[in-house]
């Protein structure tokens, strides 16, 4: 489980239109680069962020089965599109509209992943903040953390095949 540097405080807090959080792992998810934006807004030294999990950032109200979509999709050497709902260092949180991707080595290998995070569209905050809640009610319904990832993964499948959308058409949709 994510170790949280603070409760959260319920402040929402902004960055600028034109600013562009970014960031870069390695295999398992750990920072090996973060831009100024994102030490500015999530609150940490550079310092802090290097070598820490991604999930430094992860607000609590964020669904395991949204990051289980992201990882399996990245993983597999596809890019996807996500609104994600961070937490700084402080407690407060802000939403971004994510772009990760995977970075090739020389031989043509996934040698890490890229983000690229920009401030999202609010009514499409509204949409997917709805849609994380139920999700995350799903998972939190189980005693056991894997039945509930598995839960809140099935319900995400279920209610994305119940509108014929993949998640990165649910994502351009709202």
């Amino acid at each position: 489980m994510t170790k949280y540097a603070a409760r959260p405080t319920g402040r929402e807090i902004f960055f600028g239109e034109d600013e562009i959080i970014v960031s870069k792992t390695d295999l398992k998810g750990r920072i090996t680069y973060a831009n100024d934006v994102f030490c500015r807004v999530a609150g940490y030294a550079e310092h802090e962020l290097r070598a820490a999990p991604h999930s430094i950032v992860r607000h609590p109200d964020m669904p395991r089965c949204v990051f289980w979509l992201l990882w399996e999709t990245i993983s597999k050497g596809s890019e996807i599109f996500a609104y994600v709902k961070n937490m700084a260092k402080n407690g407060d949180f802000y939403w971004v509209f994510a772009h990760v991707t995977p970075s090739y080595d020389e031989s043509g290998q996934i040698a890490g992943y890229h983000s690229s995070r920009r401030r999202p569209d609010p009514a499409a905050v509204d949409k997917a903040a709805a849609l994380y809640a139920q999700l995350l009610a799903v998972e939190n319904s189980h005693a056991d953390r894997r039945q509930g990832l598995q839960a809140g993964i099935d319900a995400m499948l279920a209610r994305l095949s119940a509108a014929d959308l993949t998640y990165e058409a649910f994502v351009f949709s709202l």
